[in-house]
């Protein structure tokens, strides 16, 4: 039987690790709050995170790494991007010398502009044919209610892929396979930073067209940067790219997207922090994903606006004109 480690039981984190274990994969989750794990492992609910929501009773917790990744065929890694580089560091000693590591992170490293396989590549010293990222528009409010829902995995060796989808197939859950690891990634970080804009639009009251023309023109933005490092133009058309998109710009199970929203509506941003009880990741790779465009001579301009409303101390406001009153330019599919 296929055994997977998940590090993290944040909300995504437990709820793929609740894919796994439906699925037929025994599967572990490691967590640091021992109040948690022994609610997840005896009660078979996150109550942090999760609350009410009917965990498989196959599915194990534990406080110990190592208990965990013991003879792991997956280790998902599931902890907010900006923390994986230092606590992959202290779990890297334990992987087993096959493992596949597999990421569930949503953003781009700070200072280093690095993706998230590629940091795991690095700190754990392992090739690109051991590391997969899934990626797309998985909700986890609809994900916990069991709604059908698709997602991708990619990975560059094909037998990876194949044996993650087989891992995490389930009747309602399909997983599309991608060789494109870097636009899948990209498509996934940046879309983030998209649902923030889109957000701070609702909270002004503004209406359907221009939500519409930033998560297209926002669609543009991530093609571009696609393409400065090599990433497949045909990925963001999927569901890694538009499908995550749409759902992360205009669902209200969306962080990223309410985080926009209560900024839109005048909270300042230690206001919209209190009131978010989970990682939005666009707050923090924002800044990643504009050094990432400049070091490429890529022009992102959403992204730029919402780097100045959620750090440089710029209101909505003056990011909408700032949008509005650029010189146009012909509109042509991923410029």
């Amino acid at each position: 039987m296929t055994k997977a480690a998940v590090l993290g039981t944040g909300s995504w984190g437990t709820t793929f690790a609740m894919i796994l274990a439906e699925a037929g994969t025994r599967t572990t989750l490691w967590g640091r709050r021992a109040e948690v794990v022994e609610a997840i492992d005896r009660a078979h609910e996150n109550p942090e995170y999760l609350p009410g929501v009917r965990l498989p009773t196959s599915l194990r917790a534990t406080t110990d790494p190592a208990e965990a990744i013991d003879g792991a065929d997956f280790v998902v890694l599931a902890v907010p991007s900006q923390t994986l580089r230092g606590n992959l560091a202290g779990w890297a000693p334990l992987l087993p010398p096959r493992a596949v590591l597999v990421s569930l992170m949503k953003g781009i490293e700070l200072r280093t502009c690095k993706r998230m396989s590629e940091v795991i590549c690095e700190v754990a010293e392992v090739p690109a044919e051991r590391v997969a990222v899934v990626s797309g528009p998985n909700l986890v409010g609809e994900l916990v209610r069991r709604e059908p829902a698709a997602t991708v995995v990619a990975a560059c060796d094909d037998t990876v892929t194949a044996r993650l989808q087989d891992a995490c197939h389930l009747p309602w859950f399909r997983a599309y396979t991608n060789a494109d690891v870097a636009g899948v990634e990209l498509g996934g970080a940046v879309k983030n930073v998209i649902a923030l804009a889109v957000g701070v639009a609702a909270g002004m009251g503004l209406g359907d067209n221009i939500r519409a023309t930033l998560m297209t023109r926002g669609l543009a933005e991530i093609a571009r940067l696609g393409a400065a490092v090599g990433a497949d133009p045909h990925t963001f058309a999927g569901l890694a790219g538009m499908g995550d998109l749409v759902a992360t710009c205009t669902s209200p199970l969306s962080r990223n997207r309410t985080f926009g929203e209560n900024l839109g509506r005048g909270m300042t941003m230690a206001e919209t922090i209190a009131a978010t009880r989970q990682t939005a990741e666009g707050v923090k790779s924002c800044e990643s994903v504009l050094d990432l465009a400049r070091k490429h001579d890529v022009e992102m301009p959403i992204t730029e606006v919402v780097v100045g409303v959620v750090h440089d101390g710029m209101t909505p406001s003056e990011a909408a004109m700032l949008l509005m009153s650029r010189t146009p330019k012909p509109e042509r599919y991923g410029v």
